[in-house]
C-alpha cells in the first residue's frame, strides 16, 4: 500500500543513489563507459527505497538509522550483482569463456571484487553512509508526520 513514508524513502534513495553514482564515476579507470550507470542506479534507489526502508518506516529513529544504513548496502549489492552479470555477458558475447558456462558464472564474483573496489573511496563511502542516515531519519519523520 502506498504511503508518504514509501515516497520520501524512494526519492530519498533515488537521490542517495545519484550522490553515490556521482562519486563513484572518479574513480573508475579513464576510458571506462558509464552508459546508463546513473539512470539505472537512480531507479535501482527508487525501488530498493520504496521497498526496504519505506516498508520499516515508524519503527523509531533508531531503527530508522539501521534500516537507513541496510538499504545503502542493498542498493551496492544489487547494483554490483547487476552490473557485474551485465559485464560477464558483455565478455560472453566477445567470447572470451570460450562456451565455458561455469566459468562465466564463477566470473560474477570476480567482477563484483573488482568494482567494489572503487566503492572504498572516501566520497563513495560517504555519500552512501551519510545518504543512508539522512534517508533513514527522512523516512521516519514522514511516518510520524502523515500516519
Amino acid at each position: 500500500m502506498p504511503t508518504a513514508a514509501k515516497l520520501v524513502s524512494a526519492v530519498a534513495f533515488a537521490l542517495v543513489a545519484l550522490w553515490a553514482v556521482e562519486a563513484y564515476i572518479p574513480q573508475l579507470p579513464p576510458g571506462t563507459g558509464v552508459g546508463y550507470l546513473r539512470e539505472i542506479m537512480v531507479g535501482l534507489g527508487l525501488i530498493i527505497g520504496w521497498r526496504s526502508l519505506g516498508r520499516n518506516a515508524g519503527r523509531g529513529y533508531a531503527d530508522a538509522v539501521s534500516y537507513g544504513l541496510r538499504t545503502s548496502i542493498l542498493l551496492v549489492f544489487w547494483g554490483l550483482l547487476g552490473f557485474s552479470i551485465y559485464t560477464m555477458l558483455l565478455r560472453s558475447m566477445r567470447q572470451l569463456y570460450r562456451a565455458d558456462v561455469g566459468k562465466a558464472l564463477l566470473d560474477v564474483p570476480d567482477i563484483m571484487m573488482d568494482y567494489g573496489k572503487y566503492l572504498l573511496a572516501q566520497d563513495v563511502l560517504v555519500a552512501l553512509v551519510v545518504g543512508g542516515l539522512l534517508a533513514g531519519l527522512a523516512a521516519e519523520w514522514t511516518s510520524r508526520r502523515w500516519s
